[in-house]
């Protein structure tokens, strides 16, 4: 059974990191590309990062220079370190796997999602 659980999430004030994980299991982690999506209340789900199993890495323009992402293969974990936090990162977090990303902020090249973890900024 195919699952993905993000935590990290938290309260943090404007200028604020956080690191987000994502703990994967029930699949070949080495073969598929891991993505962070957000979606904050009343707008669509957003692509954030990817990092695909070449470990080559795609950023929203929003967060570039801000987020970085990160795999840590032995323990199946991706990482989502934010820095520079803004009110309007504000947003439930996901990650997703996906086999064959062509477009890492798709929402539609993942199969499997995470529940999520709530990330709030205060300003």
């Amino acid at each position: 059974e195919v699952q993905l659980v993000e935590s990290g999430g938290g309260l943090v004030q404007a200028g604020g990191s956080l690191r987000l994980s994502c703990a994967a299991s029930g699949f070949a982690f080495d073969d598929y590309a891991i993505g962070w999506f957000r979606q904050a209340p009343g707008k669509e789900r957003e692509g954030v990062s990817c990092i695909n199993s070449d470990g080559s890495t795609y950023y929203a323009d929003s967060v570039k220079g801000r987020f970085t992402i990160s795999s840590d293969n032995a323990k199946n974990t991706v990482y989502l370190q934010m820095n520079s936090l803004k009110p309007e990162d504000t947003a439930v977090y996901y990650c997703a796997a996906g086999r064959w990303v062509l477009r890492p902020g798709r929402n539609d090249e993942y199969a499997s999602w995470g529940q999520g973890t709530q990330v709030t900024v205060s300003s």
